[in-house]
């Protein structure tokens, strides 16, 4: 945490993150364009923050894009704010939103990005069965996890009834997972496309969740309370053998 704070105390590195705010996923030249340093400066700005996880990095083809991470944010919030004064804050931010929504044309892509003690196949197997999943997230996802079939996001209530479906698009077990999320939507609208990319390291794993083509800062609202619950709940199923002792989903309403 000192570290974080240190990263975020340098005005560049303010400066880089405001950027990736107004247009994520940026390369190393975009972020360059504005900034009046040589960009070797600017990649050791970058290096600080990927190492405190407030960015990081996706590779597409030779292309190195740059996301926010809002989960050390997250962890902020939860240890000095949301314990204090949550109603007042909340206010502020509905009113901060309403003219974000105003002013924004387009919903950026969302990263979330954590770190878990376990093998790539423990963390695939709990991204693809359904007893699993019906565990950590409260919903069990079901299919048979081969491109082009269908899945189903279905409740655990005995009904059966799916909340949301999609289509899985490549599956490489046990590193990368791409599946759309909400084929129910709209005609007009198309679905958005759920990446996971699980990259092992010795003991433990980095997973990187990407959801993308999200259609309004609603969609993107929601999502941004919803990876990081559930993503916490795997991390500590897959670590200590239990889910945590209440459904971490739930404190956004509380």
């Amino acid at each position: 945490m000192e570290q974080l704070f240190k990263a975020l105390a340098d005005p560049t590195r303010l400066l880089l993150l405001d950027r990736l705010r107004e247009r994520n996923g940026q390369t190393l030249r975009e972020l360059c364009e504005h900034l009046a340093m040589a960009r070797q400066s600017a990649t050791q700005h970058l290096d600080i923050l990927v190492r405190v996880n407030l960015v990081t990095v996706v590779r597409r083809g030779r292309e190195r894009l740059h996301y926010l991470n809002p989960a050390p944010i997250h962890e902020i919030e939860e240890r000095w704010i949301s314990a204090f004064d949550r109603p007042r804050l909340g206010a502020l931010s509905a009113i901060k939103r309403q003219a974000e929504r105003e002013a924004m044309t387009s919903v950026p892509t969302y990263v979330y990005v954590t770190y878990i003690q376990a093998g790539a196949e423990q963390v695939w197997r709990a991204l693809t069965d359904a007893d699993l999943t019906a565990r950590f997230w409260g919903h069990a996802n079901v299919s048979d996890w081969q491109p082009g079939s269908s899945w189903e996001h279905r409740r655990v209530d005995g009904s059966g009834i799916a909340d949301a479906a999609g289509t899985v698009i490549t599956a490489q077990p046990p590193t990368r997972l791409v599946i759309t999320f909400g084929d129910s939507a709209p005609a007009d609208r198309e679905p958005s496309v759920v990446t996971f990319l699980i990259e092992p390291y010795q003991d433990i794993v980095r997973l990187t969740v990407t959801h993308e083509r999200l259609a309004t800062m609603d969609d993107y609202r929601d999502i941004s309370g919803g990876w990081p619950a559930v993503l916490s709940n795997l991390k500590s199923l897959l670590e200590t053998g239990a889910e945590l002792p209440q459904a971490p989903w739930e404190m956004s309403g509380a």
